[in-house]
């Protein structure tokens, strides 16, 4: 192997390495495990949570925009208190009323020109009976606008039968609420709610959203025929929001409360024991990390110190030969960077590699891998610079040393 157009630094620092070369493999190997356990956690990880994600926001936004509750009154005695009495006062829930959201298209408007923000998709929901003969079943509405809430929810992924294409005078149904009412595409269901109002409907398409009890009563309309149904002429009872980062709905929402007084629920808030589980999972990831680097630390820097015992006596002639400290100490740093580097090209394989071998093998109940696998580039350029950083780190203290040492005590010793 050639070397002469290497610097000086590179060329003893390679020669040391091959003249140990059952060591260095060793090393190499010990960071390649590290960096593969890195990898594999890391990706692990990352895709078990994008897919728990995705589960959960399947059939949500991001953020649901709601109207504010209704507050509480207080039912006082009045005249009828005497002189001197303390009046007292009997504290009443009062009934929560579907109401829509104020200027619900001025807000949507606010919340769209946010940079955070992608979709806002209206809604009009509310409880209804949903009548095929003598069986009847109570459900819940849920009015749309097809073109932006298919945007938040994927629903014609979801369609087993027919279409999602909704018109005024069709509707989508559940699996089980399809299976119990005994209809199929193109049959036409009765929905009447408590205000009075009813509407016959044709059902367009039959979904799955993977929860049976949602297949059961769950029910889509276009917006204004649940308008009508609900009595609510040209109002909505909740917007749901989609954000760039999902991570970051927690903030947004709370942004956009600030910013319109309107009450806004993220993803983050209504699912508070996932969010737990999902940051205890990137807080162990982090401690694996630093555990994996530490070994790897420690390895490198054990090999080096044995290196510069080994080659005491020929760093002494280098420095007798007038090499400075400061070459001598690059020559230790060098060696630890090669090892961490060569460790973690060869780890970032493995890692793949068992990564590739683990979804192939490990499936879902229904077939489906059990986690999506997802390999960004930067995971790898991560794992290689806190190799490199790590061997540089563990080298410090060696190179240190080599540099300390006397020539005329080296050569002699």
């Amino acid at each position: 192997m050639h070397t002469t157009w290497l610097p000086f630094e590179w060329i003893v620092a390679i020669r040391f390495l091959r003249e140990g070369r059952l060591q260095t493999l060793f090393i190499i190997a010990g960071v390649a495990l590290g960096v593969a356990v890195i990898v594999f956690m890391s990706a692990l990880i990352s895709g078990l949570q994008t897919g728990f994600i995705r589960r959960v926001l399947s059939a949500q936004g991001h953020i649901q925009l709601l109207p504010p509750k209704e507050v509480t009154r207080l039912l006082r005695m009045g005249a009828s208190a005497r002189p001197g009495e303390v009046e007292a006062a009997t504290v009443q829930v009062p009934l929560q009323r579907l109401k829509s959201i104020d200027q619900w298209q001025a807000v949507a408007q606010q919340i769209r020109s946010m940079p955070e923000v992608l979709v806002v998709s209206p809604v009009a929901g509310g409880s209804a009976l949903v009548v095929r003969g003598v069986a009847s079943r109570a459900v819940s509405l849920v009015g749309i606008e097809p073109a932006l809430y298919y945007r938040v929810v994927n629903l014609p992924d979801k369609i087993v039968q027919g279409s999602a294409d909704l018109t005024g005078s069709e509707m989508l149904v559940g699996t089980e609420l399809a299976a119990d009412l005994g209809v199929r595409v193109g049959d036409k269901l009765r929905l009447s709610t408590a205000n009075g109002a009813d509407t016959t409907l044709a059902i367009a398409g039959i979904f799955d959203l993977g929860n049976k009890a949602a297949n059961g009563r769950s029910t889509f309309v276009s917006l204004r025929t649940a308008q009508s149904l609900l009595a609510l002429p040209g109002g909505v009872t909740s917007m749901d929001v989609t954000v760039r980062d999902v991570y970051a709905a927690e903030v947004v929402a709370q942004r956009i409360t600030a910013a319109t007084g309107v009450d806004a629920d993220s993803w983050i808030s209504t699912n508070a024991e996932l969010f737990t589980a999902i940051t205890a999972q990137n807080t162990s990831n982090d401690a694996i990390r630093f555990f994996v680097g530490l070994s790897v630390a420690f390895g490198i820097a054990s090999v080096l110190a044995v290196v510069v015992v080994q080659k005491s006596r020929e760093i002494g002639i280098l420095r007798a030969m007038g090499i400075s400290r400061g070459q001598v100490m690059r020559v230790f740093l060098l060696q630890g960077g090669l090892l961490a580097g060569l460790g973690s090209v060869a780890g970032s394989l493995l890692g793949v590699g068992v990564l590739v071998l683990w979804q192939r093998s490990v499936h879902n109940p229904d077939g489906t891998p059990l986690f999506a696998l997802v390999l960004e580039p930067a995971l790898f350029g991560q794992a290689l610079a806190l190799a490199t950083v790590t061997g540089l780190a563990a080298a410090l203290a060696p190179a240190r040393r080599a540099a300390r040492l006397d020539p005329v005590v080296a050569i002699h010793g």
